[in-house]
């Protein structure tokens, strides 16, 4: 029989210690040449001849990956790295979790392709999903697949307009929903509206509150956000038409990993409900244990009328979905949203033992109890850096919001890429996000290893800087990468848009 516990079963990992079962490479971060080294550079090199060049990692990360597990990776140099990006929150469980991995050489024997006739897969998905959504979705949800995450947000809000028999939408800034199609529109990004043919739809945007960087709510509530929705939802020269729903982010992902007040989603909810409109949240990034429960909004006590889900639920094969209230409006008629791939068996299959192994393992137990520990270690890092002006986050999603100084805030997204950059050159992958490219952000894997947080943050310390570290924090002793002395920057000639410099390391020595 399926289980979805909240405490680790007796035995896990998490139930047993901090340390889950060894999944990784046990001795990365590892060194051998400095990255990029040359079979890397070969490579980007050929993929910048074969490739468009509107490709964006292999600027931020100049390797070439051979294979990678748990929360590790190997480049074809033989460089091991800790993985902290974990393919943007795709990886929860890390590389080639075995337990997924199974499913899918279980699956590879029966069918790969259905479109949308029933298999065992899909009905045990769907089986296995309904009792872990959240609120009133749990257990009376209907299920739509879609492709991706911006596929399922973009239908998500076009279920709202069909069932609420109007148009408009409430969108914050600083959101990302996707970037094709429809869902572009969506996104708050300018530089994504530039290279979409594909705009409309009615929209709303609304500043985001951000207790770092206050617009509405400078009493750290999120009350003023709430009365400027008032006034636009029910002033009639307010300039507002018509809405159907307000879709929004418990956490903002590439908006820069801010968390907004505690009360801003019940506002949120009390407001729909006023207004009868529909809640659409955005659970893409934020859900599958990320932040320490299996679905963010879970943490406002608020309960949605649409949840849109991705990345994660596939274990790292494609698979979106879309659950909704069915008592909300009318029926969707059918062909209401089509897709050749969605609903692929081998990801449903895959997303089954997500589901499963994220609960018998303990893994969501594990990112509430380490998250908030993580989170004060990062705080104390930085504590005398001040180009870093806030630690902030929930469970193993945590940014670290970079500023010229610390009295006015400006953002500094040429420190945080720096950091990236420093942080790659000791074997540790570590992205950014922000409206300024200013944010580093953590989301290694919920399974990975105590080891490699602690010589993760070894790394994370070293690339500070000698000014930026605290003497009084003392590290756990673990390997690190130091930089030669008098190293000269080595730059990347990719062929993606210009060379970046990448500063060379030393390989890392093991006792």
């Amino acid at each position: 029989m399926d289980r979805s516990p909240s405490e680790p079963r007796e035995g896990s990992p998490a139930a047993m210690s901090d340390r889950p079962t060894e999944l990784s490479f046990p001795d990365a971060p590892h060194l051998v040449v400095p990255p990029p080294g040359p079979k890397s550079r070969e490579l980007l090199d050929r993929q910048a001849l074969l490739e468009s060049p509107s490709v964006v990692y292999p600027r931020h990360f100049p390797i070439a990956i051979a294979r990678a597990r748990g929360s590790t990776l190997e480049d074809v140099d033989g460089n091991r790295f800790i993985d902290w990006v974990a393919g943007i929150c795709v990886l929860n469980l890390g590389h080639g979790h075995p337990r997924v991995r199974a499913a899918v050489e279980r699956q590879l024997d029966r069918i790969w392709h259905a479109l949308e006739l029933p298999t065992e897969a899909r009905i045990d998905f769907l089986e296995a999903l309904l009792p872990r959504l959240p609120g009133e979705l749990k257990d009376r949800a209907k299920v739509l697949f879609t492709v991706t995450g911006g596929d399922a947000v973009e239908t998500a809000v076009s279920i709202a307009d069909h069932l609420k028999g109007r148009r408009g939408t409430i969108v914050f800034s600083g959101a990302y929903h996707g970037v094709h199609g429809g869902a572009v529109n969506l996104t708050s990004g300018k530089r994504y509206h530039k290279t979409s043919s594909f705009r409309g739809g009615a929209l709303v945007r609304v500043p985001y509150p951000d207790p770092y960087r206050p617009l509405l709510d400078a009493d750290g509530s999120a009350q003023g956000t709430v009365r400027y929705l008032e006034h636009l939802l029910s002033d009639p020269h307010s300039g507002v038409d018509e809405v159907s729903s307000i879709l929004v982010e418990p956490i903002l992902g590439e908006g820069g990993y801010v968390l907004p007040p505690p009360d801003f989603l019940p506002s949120l909810r009390e407001l729909c409900d006023r207004h009868d409109l529909l809640l659409i949240v955005d659970e893409v990034q934020t859900g599958l244990g990320r932040t320490g429960k299996r679905w963010a909004i879970e943490h406002a006590g608020v309960s949605p009328d649409l949840l849109c889900s991705a990345k994660s639920i596939g274990g790292g094969l494609p698979l979106s979905l879309v659950a909704y209230r069915p008592d909300l409006g009318p029926e969707l008629p059918p062909g209401f949203h089509l897709g050749t791939f969605r609903g692929n068996p081998l990801a449903l299959a895959a997303g089954t033992e997500v589901l499963r192994e994220l609960d018998d393992g303990g893994w969501i137990a594990r990112a509430a109890h380490r998250g908030p520990k993580l989170l004060e270690e990062f705080r104390q890092l930085v504590a005398h850096d001040g180009t870093i002006g806030e630690v902030r986050g929930r469970g193993f999603m945590i940014g670290l919001e970079c500023v010229k100084e610390r009295t006015h805030r400006v953002p500094f997204g040429e420190r945080a890429r720096s950091m990236r950059r420093e942080l790659l050159s000791r074997g540790v992958l570590m992205h950014t996000c922000g409206g300024y490219d200013h944010v580093l952000r953590f989301m290694a894997p919920l399974t990975i290893e105590d080891r490699l947080l602690e010589r993760g943050l070894e790394a994370f310390s070293d690339a500070l800087g000698p000014s930026s570290a605290p003497s009084a924090v003392a590290r756990p002793k673990g390997p690190r990468t130091l930089r030669a002395e008098g190293a000269e920057v080595t730059p990347v000639h990719s062929g993606f848009g210009g060379p970046e410099p990448i500063p060379p390391g030393l390989p890392f020595r093991h006792p």
